[in-house]
């Protein structure tokens, strides 16, 4: 692979190349009509400084690590400086917050410098998230602050070496200005570190992208955008045409079916599945009020604005993706005029998760294939159990993996001998009452039935369920931690986590004070629980 400089970056820029761009020059908020896009250009910094970089996306965009080190490298990715053939904008979209229809919304504090072809052919869209003000901002200053920004960074790294598909994030940037925000929106606003991460995605393209469009009764723009789309990532489905918009649509069902099945596999809950914060390319995208299940309460949010209706908690998130799978359907209905073929694709989205789930559930069991006669109760009686007492989903499904499977009689056992490996899931073990204890270890006779009855070794299955089961999640109280010291003008553990999380299903025994429960002390603490949109 032979490797580029900043000044050697191939910019392509088809998106803007292709589809209708707002006429206007200015950079003032307003409703943006007929367009895709509008032109304007990063706020530039006092003093920007590099926090992180992650390799692997500087990788993909053929950067040295040595180049990203460079004082040039700060002042392209804080928008102060554009290369040539940068030509930054902000999108137009639509969509659905909270399952109302909110009107225009866009690119309010992201903006695009443009669409890099790597060595390889791949296309990479770069994008400045609170690069300042564009015509999408509303009441907002289009800022971001360091605290929002490096749980953006690492969560979008963590999501990747989970293996679930993603945005990316290239680099961190302290931008040396203030930025006034209330984050619990009591009133009490404060001055907060800037801050401005660069996300890499072959596209940020979202369901509210077409929903905008419809809604506007803007069906030539509406078909631009589908036609653009298709032959920029979804080329493999052939040219434009209703029976493509089909094949298309079926595409982005069975994408998005699949990430919400990550979601579930690992414990994680996006917080806020507005319709614009759902990507046509099936990736996570737009990481706000996120965090993961740290004990196993299905109806938990991690979002302080969703904490009353709970729309977006952990058990919702499949049948929200379906919800905002109608909303889309209806979008791109103006171009296909037939109710039927988009029905029976929404039918199918829940066929599809249900056998995503299903498999996804064996893995995490070690099993070889999903028994319905024997392995619906299974399920249902373990995510059960999960929820008697307070229990840490990710660390019972790695000890789960040290039962011993090949052990003689059930009866040579005590309670010991079954819980034992268990225990450290539990925050408060001493709460487990005897029918809860006799219910478990109920379950574990089963569970070691049914692996007996697949034939499966110790050692096959552990290895199969610590593939899947990870030993390290960017736990909200572990992100917390690095904002602070970050804030203090320490960023070691912002780089201590990306490291920690490239690895997420090793051991990492040097490592192994992150492998733990939720400190009691995080348990209410503001940004290690719930956490607001403000940012």
């Amino acid at each position: 692979m032979t490797y580029q400089t900043l000044d050697t970056l191939r910019f392509d820029n088809r998106f803007i190349l292709d589809l209708p761009a707002d006429p206007e020059t200015e950079n003032y908020c307003r409703q943006v009509r007929r367009a895709c896009y509008s032109h304007v250009k990063p706020t530039k910094v006092s003093q920007p400084q590099l926090i992180a970089y992650t390799r692997e996306v500087a990788d993909i965009l053929n950067l040295t690590s040595e180049e990203c080190e460079l004082p040039d490298f700060v002042q392209v990715f804080s928008g102060n400086r554009l290369l040539e053939g940068m030509t930054p904008y902000a999108t137009c979209y639509g969509g659905h917050q909270f399952g109302h229809w909110a009107g225009q919304l866009g690119d309010g504090r992201a903006i695009n410098l443009g669409e890099v072809i790597n060595q390889q052919g791949k296309r990479w869209a770069l994008q400045l998230k609170g690069a300042g003000q564009t015509p999408y901002s509303r009441r907002a200053d289009g800022l971001a602050v360091l605290r929002s920004s490096v749980r953006e960074f690492l969560c979008s790294e963590a999501m990747y070496h989970l293996g679930i598909p993603t945005t990316r994030a290239l680099s961190l940037i302290l931008t040396g200005e203030k930025v006034v925000r209330d984050m619990f929106y009591d009133g009490n606003p404060k001055l907060e570190l800037g801050a401005i991460v660069c996300r890499v995605a072959p596209s940020f393209t979202r369901f509210g992208s077409f929903q905008i469009f419809t809604a506007r009764g803007e069906t030539d723009v509406l078909q631009q955008l589908m036609d653009y789309t298709i032959r920029t990532d979804f080329s493999h489905l052939g040219e434009p045409s209703p029976e493509v918009y089909l094949a298309w649509f079926q595409e982005v069902c069975q994408r998005t079916a699949e990430l919400i099945v990550h979601w579930t596999r690992v414990g994680f809950v996006h917080g806020v599945m507005n319709t614009d914060n759902m990507s046509i390319l099936g990736l996570t995208i737009d990481y706000g009020p996120y965090g993961w299940l740290d004990d196993y309460a299905p109806n938990w949010t991690p979002n302080t604005t969703d904490a009353e209706g709970r729309r977006y908690c952990f058990d919702k998130q499949s049948h929200i993706a379906h919800w905002n799978l109608v909303q889309l359907a209806q979008t791109v209905y103006p171009l296909i005029k037939q109710t039927e073929p988009l029905q029976s694709i929404l039918d199918s989205y829940a066929k599809e998760f249900e056998c995503g789930w299903r498999k996804m559930m064996v893995q995490k069991l070690g099993l070889n294939t999903f028994k319905p006669a024997t392995d619906e109760a299974l399920v249902t009686e373990l995510l059960a159990i999960l929820q008697l007492v307070e229990t840490d989903m990710t660390i019972f499904y790695r000890r789960l993996a040290l039962i011993d499977a090949e052990v003689g009689s059930f009866s040579d056992m005590n309670e010991a001998t079954f819980m034992e490996p268990i225990m450290d899931a539990y925050y408060q073990p001493e709460q487990l009452t005897s029918n809860d204890v006799m219910r478990i270890e109920n379950w574990i006779c089963s569970y070691i039935e049914r692996v007996r009855q697949d034939g499966i070794s110790n050692e096959t299955r552990r290895m199969r369920m610590n593939s899947v089961n990870p030993n390290y999640v960017l736990r909200n109280y572990m992100a917390q931690l690095a904002i602070d010291k970050a804030e203090q003008g320490d960023n070691s553990m912002i780089n201590e986590l990306l490291e920690l999380l490239r690895y997420p299903y090793d051991e990492q025994l040097e490592k192994r004070e992150y492998a733990v429960k939720r400190p009691e002390w995080a348990r209410h603490r503001a940004g290690c629980s719930m956490l607001s949109c403000s940012s």
